[in-house]
């Protein structure tokens, strides 16, 4: 008995700590046939509450796992969120599922139906079923990555994200696509663009003439990026393409990297605790999220302010540690630092002996604290 629940412990940890695969027989009226789908729900999903961005991917018997270990790789590092990735097989099917008018490209019969699966039966199914958040991305190659843009010409796009690899673009779909968005508003729409010089030879003029309208289009609303690589297939395209698309639409969920301290921040001519509150507050606005600032991010932000000397911001820093981290020095430091550089020593000094009795994080130590407030105390003769 005790071997089984043992058994049992391990076996529940396993599945707290892994991702999990569900497959699923999915009875379609819109299709008139049972199709299957692949579903990966995030590593932890069964012991907390949190809603998920949703993948949608298309292709899913072969590109469901692509797309499905690089999302699950990333989240893990925490440089995209955890999400729920669906993939839709398409074994035979794929041909009349992406069945479109040759008059004006857009999806006719059995095209149409799909569509419609996806957008009235297989969304709705997870959204009632799955804790799903409203930031939805959809994937595809080939003819699917051609498919996946018929939502976005929709009056409200299904998708906020667009993971195009190597599409056979429809005749119009050029035309429609740039018209669109160059009109979208009110709405952030990620799309990702990407072709080889070793694709198919049709694909890749396409695929270029649609950059070429994109990059052209002024609308902060799109957040457009394109890779042409060099050396893959068409067919080994998604490999490459995957983890550049995650990294280009999880932008501004990684932590703050050198490129973006030296760049952006380093540059400011405001407050860099604004910016990194906005940064969160994007986050949130974008994905739905309520990320918990990073500490990597606080010690970018007090680098900022050390390198250019601009001290005040310290006090604004120091209430935002105190709210994420209020059982650590965190927020004393800064806060130690404020009074310190600003002509106040003796609070600079009480601030920092008072931390004593809080936890230690970031590299910042008790022994530190003390030592600061000792040193203050000495010079001034407190």
């Amino acid at each position: 008995m005790k071997k089984l629940i043992y058994t049992l412990i391990l076996v529940f940890a396993f599945n707290s700590l892994c991702a999990q695969v569900i497959y699923e027989e999915f009875d379609s009226q819109k299709l008139g046939e049972i199709r299957q789908i692949k579903i990966q729900l995030p590593r932890g999903y069964d012991s907390d509450d949190k809603n998920y961005p949703l993948f949608i991917v298309l292709d899913g018997d072969y590109m469901f796992e692509v797309v499905a270990g690089n999302v699950d790789y990333y989240s893990y590092w925490e440089d995209m969120p955890d999400a729920i990735v669906v993939g839709i097989n398409q074994i035979e099917k794929r041909y009349d599922d992406c069945m479109y008018s040759e008059q004006n490209s857009l999806p006719i019969e059995s095209g149409a139906s799909f569509f419609e699966f996806i957008s009235m039966e297989l969304i709705p199914h997870m959204i009632s079923n799955y804790r799903t958040e409203n930031f939805r991305v959809a994937v595809g190659h080939g003819e699917t990555a051609n498919f996946i843009n018929y939502y976005l010409l929709k009056g409200d796009p299904l998708f906020q994200g667009y993971v195009a690899i190597s599409p056979d673009l429809a005749t119009d779909i050029t035309t429609y696509l740039t018209e669109r968005l160059t009109a979208i508003k009110d709405k952030k729409i990620f799309y990702y663009l990407a072709t080889s010089s070793n694709d198919n030879k049709s694909i890749f003029k396409k695929t270029e003439a649609l950059n070429k309208n994109i990059e052209n289009i002024d609308n902060k609303e799109i957040l457009y990026n394109y890779d042409k690589f060099d050396g893959p297939t068409h067919y080994s395209l998604p490999a490459h393409a995957i983890p550049k698309a995650l990294e280009s639409i999880f932008y501004v969920f990684q932590p703050i990297s050198k490129e973006e301290y030296s760049d952006k921040i380093l540059k400011l001519q405001s407050s860099p605790v604004e910016y990194l509150q906005e940064k969160y507050k994007t986050i949130y606005d974008l994905f739905g999220i309520d990320k918990q600032i990073l500490i990597n991010d606080f010690k970018a932000i007090s680098a900022a302010i050390e390198k250019k000397e601009e001290f005040q911001y310290y006090e604004d820093l120091s209430k935002l540690a105190r709210k994420a981290y209020p059982d650590s020095l965190l927020g004393h430091y800064y806060l130690g630092r404020f009074y310190e550089e600003t002509g106040e020593p003796k609070k600079a000094m009480r601030t920092y002996q008072s931390a004593y009795i809080l936890d230690e994080i970031a590299g910042i130590t008790k022994d530190e604290m003390l030592e600061r407030a000792d040193t203050i105390k000495a010079d001034f003769g407190y």
